[in-house]
């Protein structure tokens, strides 16, 4: 029997027992499906993590209290006991970085509430900024201006908000000069940002900028530990020497003896990558553990339905048998026809995988991304699952007897 011949009939047995078939079908679509949309998912995030979440470019690295991402209690511990970063630091690094292209400063009050006359938004984030945080950080505007060094030293009421706030509040309304109540204070919108919409379900846009100095005025500088960015001149080495540089000058401000542990943070977009990386592929395994189990019952269901259709298909095999067909030939049938049973299989659950990540894409924002080699792995697995647990009952229809074959009746 020829390769499509198999295939034609195993395509007859699927439409003539169509509940059978997919109830058969049903383990493999489930487990691909879970594969193929856990796998986009991470592709999609990894992706955008570097440039979205943490807005750092390859050229730029973060001065911090403790680092953003810690897996270790002893580590949680130890870092909070060590000393705040404050504005002093960021004035040392700034002067004394001669390898740092631009430094900046910043710092975040969360649950903040934002009102313009009567209508109000709250949730936001107050961020106090330094000028040189608007060549670092990930920030474009639509209309306006960014926060200067004339801001910050006259410690001026002003404020660039997010597209969430210009929309919510100002709706129609042009925003520039418009007076806003950050938290009862009064601040003048002098810029508006482009929108980033949602990562994750959480909005980019619900936030405020003001100068650092005003944020300090508001909500105090004593029990705050703000972050130090800095920028090179260059990826590679002039990356490295800009670290360097900005290592020893907090080793020295912070009293770190030779050879010892820094007691502060020093990261880049390298190392949040790596460590999301870390993080995507345990959850990653986590999901293909388990719906190899869901694989698995679909192989076994396979096999059974397989064996069921040796033991209805008896006389059928006899007859080939005795017009001349040979063992291997009646093999390769049903080995066939397994497999294709579990290709039908997979291809319905990539398609499925795929459409619920982008349906959650569509519906939360987090990011998602289909590549070729997801699509393929997801067909290759399926296909292998139905050719290993299609041996068995391939082998028992190819070892029938024709005579006794002939004589078998249902």
């Amino acid at each position: 029997m020829h390769t499509w011949e198999a295939v034609r009939i195993a395509l007859q047995s699927l439409w003539a027992n169509k509940l059978r078939s997919v109830l058969t079908l049903l383990g493999v679509v489930i487990a691909v499906a879970t594969i193929i949309a856990v796998e986009t998912f991470v592709n999609g995030i990894n992706g955008y993590v570097g440039e979205k979440i943490f807005n750092l470019g390859a050229d730029v690295f973060i001065v911090s209290k403790a680092p953003n991402v810690i897996t270790n209690v002893d580590d949680f511990l130890e870092s909070e006991k060590r000393k705040n970063l404050h504005y002093d630091d960021f004035l040392a690094v700034q002067e004394a970085c001669t390898a740092c292209k631009n430094v900046g400063a910043s710092i975040n009050q969360s649950d903040v509430r934002v009102k313009f006359n009567e209508q109000d938004i709250r949730d936001s984030f107050a961020r106090g900024w330094t000028p040189g945080m608007t060549s670092i950080y990930d920030l474009n505007l639509r209309s306006g201006r960014n926060i200067t060094e004339a801001d910050v030293n006259a410690t001026s009421p002003v404020a660039v908000i997010g597209n969430d706030i210009a929309e919510n509040l100002m709706a129609g309304l042009d925003p520039l000069g418009k007076e806003i109540r950050i938290n009862g204070s009064v601040y003048t919108v002098i810029g508006v940002a482009e929108p980033k919409g949602k990562t994750l379900g959480q909005s980019q846009d619900n936030w405020v900028v003001m100068p650092i100095s005003s944020w300090f005025k508001q909500f105090g500088s004593q029990k705050v530990s703000l972050r130090i960015w800095a920028k090179g001149y260059g990826i590679g080495l002039p990356l490295e020497q800009a670290m360097d540089q900005v290592r020893v000058i907090m080793r020295s401000r912070r009293h770190v003896i030779p050879g010892g542990t820094d007691n502060f943070a020093i990261e880049t977009n390298q190392s949040f990558l790596a460590i999301w990386s870390s993080l995507s592929s345990s959850f990653f395994m986590v999901a293909v553990a388990l719906a190899s189990i869901s694989l698995i019952v679909g192989g076994v269901v396979i096999m059974n339905i397989m064996l069921v259709s040796v033991t209805e298909r008896t006389r059928e095999i006899g007859i080939r048998k005795a017009l001349g067909a040979r063992s291997a030939d009646v093999l390769s049938q049903f080995l066939i026809e397994s497999a294709v049973l579990a290709l039908i299989g997979g291809a319905i659950g990539v398609l499925f995988g795929i459409v619920i990540a982008k349906s959650v894409t569509l519906a939360i924002g987090m990011p998602s991304e289909v590549k070729l080699w997801t699509v393929a792995a997801g067909i290759i697995m399926a296909l292998s699952v139905g050719i290993f647990f299609g041996v068995y009952p391939a082998r028992k229809a190819a070892q029938l007897d024709p005579i006794a074959a002939l004589r078998f009746e249902l």
